[in-house]
């Protein structure tokens, strides 16, 4: 049996009665690079390399994702551990978002 209290919006602390441990459970929101005419390939993959630590490979099939559907959801986390991506992508000239 567990025990939720919401402290914030989106934050809850779970206790487990068997284990009386806490647990932080945090909203993963995504961060999403948007298709435009402006960016080339080249650009998005080594930002996404540079920006997010995405593996080569990674931000390849992200930019093809990105290229066929309009959006790609590149990266999950936190708000905060997004804010920062987001910001250092759209530095660059690229098209980011963060869903909620």
């Amino acid at each position: 049996m567990s025990i939720e209290k919401a402290h914030a919006p989106g934050i809850h602390w779970q206790t487990e009665e068997s284990t009386d441990t806490d647990v932080l459970t945090d909203k993963l929101h995504n961060l999403i690079v948007w298709n435009d005419n402006v960016n080339t390939f080249d650009w998005v993959i080594a930002s996404l390399v540079d920006i997010c630590g995405h593996e080569l490979l990674q931000a390849e099939q992200c930019a093809l994702i990105i290229h066929h559907n309009g959006k790609c959801g590149v990266k999950k986390g936190t708000f905060d551990e997004l804010l920062p991506q987001a910001e250092g992508l759209i530095d660059r000239g690229i098209h980011a978002t963060i869903d909620y």
